[in-house]
């Protein structure tokens, strides 16, 4: 098997359909053998049907997996890896908006250029609107500062990359993921290639506003310790200003015989300093509730059905009836 194809869905009922044929088209001109592996990501329409009848039309090459509610799309990347057999392991969404035939060049690019172990795309343009991008472009000035690894401005899932490297990341098990942290983290050495964001095929995006915000507080949380010393440096800052305060009025009280000033003053340092604490105990908070919640070792996602897959060269999945596991 030369390449393995993940390809998330979550509610992409009307895309996966056009997705396979888009991606025979494109791969039918190569030599080499490749597989798509759908992960259903408790697709609530009718996205398994769907793929179910993709599976009954190319047994030879499609391969499903269905959760039993929706993880993420870090679980299901994460599903599409153990899953994979092939040499190179790529990742790409249903709804078109990555062209396949984007991916086969990245592959033929990564055949003729054996020192690289990992091509990503990085989109050329971004399409959104102003206020997004700005928050996107500042969201990777502030992770690179705060992480100790090297983040790709623009660069996205879209990528492709050589087995040792989905070994490689296979070996990170975490309960919270961020896949551009880890493709970074992992090192081995990555091409960067432009390329044009596409329409959608069909339907809306599963990315609202709040979800981008709570995935990049997830990156910083879980590649960066720095909200933590921030929270020490004001806390240090506080105390130093308090004190210089303190002599400040002193020597006020002593050379001007000037009042001590009152309850407003007392008020206002008391919101402010108390405010420093409890949002110092909130980041503290936060990263506790990761660990707390990685402690309990729970599966990273749980399965309904597969179909065709092996997974970690285990038992075979009970394809052709699609039995429930």
């Amino acid at each position: 098997m030369k390449l393995s194809l993940i390809i998330p869905c979550y509610n992409e009922q009307e895309n996966v359909c056009a997705f396979y044929d888009a991606a025979a088209a494109a791969f039918a001109q190569n030599a080499w053998s490749y597989e798509l592996i759908f992960v259903d990501d408790g697709s609530s329409d009718a996205t398994l049907r769907e793929l179910e009848a993709l599976y009954k039309k190319a047994p030879e090459t499609v391969r499903v997996i269905s959760f039993s509610r929706n993880f993420g799309k870090e679980a299901a990347i994460f599903a599409g890896l153990k899953a994979a057999k092939g040499d190179f392991v790529g990742l790409i969404d249903a709804d078109l908006q990555q062209r396949p035939e984007v991916m086969a060049g990245m592959l033929e690019l990564l055949l003729d250029e054996p020192d690289y172990d990992c091509v990503a795309a990085c989109q050329r343009e971004r399409k959104e609107g102003g206020l997004l991008r700005g928050l996107k472009k500042g969201f990777y000035r502030m992770i690179d500062c705060m992480a100790d690894v090297r983040f790709q401005e623009n660069a996205s899932d879209f990528r492709v990359f050589r087995r040792e490297m989905a070994d490689a990341i296979l070996q990170m098990g975490e309960y919270h993921r961020f896949s551009k942290g880890i493709f970074a983290w992992v090192g081995f050495r990555t091409k960067f290639i432009a390329y044009d964001v596409q329409e959608r095929a069909a339907g809306k995006t599963k990315w609202s506003l709040r979800k981008l915000f709570s995935y990049a507080f997830e990156g910083i949380l879980s590649f960066s310790t720095a909200p933590l010393h921030v929270a020490t440096m004001l806390g240090m800052c506080s105390s130093l200003a308090a004190f210089v305060y303190l002599i400040a009025v002193i020597i006020q009280k002593l050379t001007c015989g000037i009042d001590v000033p009152g309850y407003a003053t007392i008020v206002v340092l008391l919101l402010f300093l108390g405010g420093l604490q409890l949002m110092g105990l909130g980041i503290i908070g936060e990263y506790i509730g990761k660990i707390y919640e990685q402690s309990k070792n729970r599966p990273i996602y749980i399965m309904r059905r597969m179909l065709g897959v092996k997974e970690n060269n285990d038992a075979e999945a009970e394809a052709a009836d699609g039995k429930a596991l």
